[in-house]
């Protein structure tokens, strides 16, 4: 039967691919057209990378401590709300990721059947680079399966998803059982190999070039970078690769993971740490790293070919007024959707490094934002904080007499006393009368989370300053860290340095960091599920009246134990009883 294929346009999801990827939209051809048309083969492995689920924001924070948002049809409100089952699911990525699985699959069954290019030690290249690519890719979509449907079955085995490998056709068997966490994981890993030995760690770096030159014997540096050249950059390299297998180990280490998963915080930290040392450690760390999304000069002058030092990998940059659209507070020509809880900003510490809730005494409840971390100013817009492109005061309180104040208009005004500035173009504006729209860019892995990654594995496997053979440890990351935001610069981290002889204490710093750094970029609530944290805790805001500040619910959440993992979507289950379902759901 003839294989028909609908090859989706790719340049928008890939930084310095534009018109990369041929034939476009709902040109369909039979599978035997890719073989004597490359262009065709790299659609089908388009249709892989057009479903990247870290190429947006999913604002999941709304069905955690960090947000609320004043739309009501906001599914992640909803299922904060107890409205969460197996066929109501937005943390749902069994579609989307197997069938990007399938497209692989498929490219790989293929690929080797192309002409790729007329010089035959090119077209090797280019095969296996591409080859590597889909290997690459598949150990991603992995790590966000299990991320988002790995759980504990009835029988109490940690159980993944099915291991395909294989494309599937009409006749082929759909009912397919799960393979165990362990084994997925391995199938992960495997994949990662087989694509590190594809790939550049990345495009256009001198040192791969002559590496790969002297790997296909035949290829002069012409060749090589015409295969491996800097005009891939944003396609699936060494180093996103090598990111992915630490992302999916510090996951199997955690708590919710770690008694099946066969991976350890000693692993989890040496797979961060492969990352990192190709940044020079804690050296390497970005010193503008934590205001990436709003330094408009680095954003102004990107080349399609390059990335800021916090980004190990990124979409394409482009101009919008989305997000701006989305959050901006109303008297700015924004809908304010999601508002930061007051939980998240008691979350951000003194400025000199101190938690809000320490007897150090110098948090004011009269004064609540004064002295505080610098990231709090520039994440939350709190009462009489600065927004927008004129730089206008915004008053959020009970009292207030614009649409800004605490609830005043339903589904535009802040339900907890706070806007979202973080991920905001301030220069951007929304007036009908002066629309100016700005460049931004995704980021889909930041160098920041792979130093909290290894923050975090460090400390477990040996402690706050044992290095285990690296020349940095965890305490080591959260100096600087903490230093390039500005906390404790005047009196040395005081707070840092009482902690760092212990473990727990500096377990609870780490994460803490970690909620600040990545907060509104779709970690919070996974990041509650792996550690086994507390799901229910009330999301608050601050009710200010006059000189009165006093905090409030906003909105309870309703979860059960059993949602620490999430379900197998609940058609599929029904369709194929191989498929067990995890507990609870």
């Amino acid at each position: 039967m003839k294989k028909i294929i609908t090859i989706c346009a790719f340049a928008a999801c890939l930084t310095g691919c534009d018109d990369l990827f041929e034939p476009a939209i709902e040109n369909n051809l039979g599978l035997e057209y890719m073989y004597e048309n490359s262009q065709y083969a790299e659609g089908i492995l388009a249709n892989a990378y057009t479903r990247i689920p870290c190429a947006g924001y999913s604002f999941n924070d709304v069905a955690t401590d960090d947000a609320v948002s004043n739309d009501a049809e906001n599914s992640w409100r909803k299922i904060a709300s107890g409205m969460w089952t197996a066929n109501n699911n937005p943390a749902d990525r069994w579609t989307s990721c197997r069938s990007a699985i399938q497209y692989i699959n498929l490219f790989l069954a293929n690929a080797d059947k192309v002409k790729w290019a007329k010089d035959e030690v090119v077209a090797q290249m280019f095969c296996d680079r591409e080859k590597a690519e889909a290997y690459g890719l598949r150990a991603m979509y992995m790590y966000y399966l299990l991320e988002a449907h790995a759980g504990y079955t009835e029988d109490g085995v940690l159980m993944g998803v099915p291991i395909l490998t294989e494309p599937e056709a009409a006749g082929s068997n759909f009912n397919v059982p799960r393979s165990t966490f362990v084994d997925c994981m391995k199938a992960l890993k495997e994949d990662a190999r087989l694509a590190l030995e594809g790939l550049p760690w990345e495009y256009g770096d001198a040192a791969e070039m002559q590496r790969l030159s002297a790997k296909y014997a035949g290829a002069d540096q012409g060749k090589v970078t015409r295969v491996f050249g800097t005009n891939f950059i944003g396609r699936m390299s060494g180093k996103v690769v090598e990111a992915f297998v630490a992302k999916a180990d510090l996951l199997a280490a955690s708590p919710a993971y770690s008694d099946q998963s066969g991976i350890d915080w000693k692993t989890a930290a040496a797979s961060a740490a492969k990352v990192l040392n190709h940044i020079g450690g804690v050296d390497g760390m970005d010193p503008t790293g934590w205001t990436w999304y709003c330094n408009a000069d680095d954003i102004e002058n990107l080349s399609p070919t390059e990335s800021p030092a916090e980004i190990l990998w990124r979409g394409e940059r482009a101009k919008s007024l989305s997000l701006e659209e989305d959050n901006f507070p109303p008297t700015l020509y924004g809908n304010g959707r999601i508002n930061p809880t007051q939980n998240l900003v008691d979350a951000f510490p003194m400025l000199n490094g101190y938690p809000v809730s320490h007897l150090s005494g110098e948090y004011d409840e009269n004064l609540p934002y004064a002295n505080r971390d610098p990231r709090l100013a520039a994440y939350i817009l709190y009462n009489g904080g600065k927004a927008g492109n004129t730089n206008k005061e915004i008053f959020t309180a009970a009292d207030g007499t614009t649409n800004d104040a605490l609830n005043k208009v339903v589904g535009r005004s802040t339900r907890t006393g706070y806007y979202l500035r973080k991920l905001l173009r301030q220069d951007i504006s929304l007036d009908p009368n002066a629309k100016a729209d700005q460049y931004h860019y995704t980021p889909r892995i930041r160098y920041t989370e792979i130093f909290l990654a290894y923050a975090e594995a460090a400390n477990q496997a040996y402690g706050p300053q044992n290095k285990g053979g690296n020349s940095y440890s965890a305490y080591d990351v959260m100096k600087k860290l903490r230093y390039r935001a500005g906390i404790g610069r005047d009196n040395g981290d005081a707070y840092l340095e009482s902690i760092k002889n212990d473990q727990a204490k500096m377990a609870e710093l780490i994460r803490n960091e970690r909620r600040i750094e990545l907060c509104f970029e779709g970690f919070r609530f996974w990041d509650l599920r792996r550690w086994k944290s507390n799901l229910t805790e009330a999301a608050k805001g601050m009710n200010i009246s006059g000189t009165r500040y006093t905090p409030m619910e906003v909105d309870k959440r309703s979860f059960s134990e059993y949602m620490y993992y999430g379900p197998i979507p609940y058609s599929e289950v029904l369709k194929y009883d191989e498929l067990k379902q995890n507990q609870g759901w």
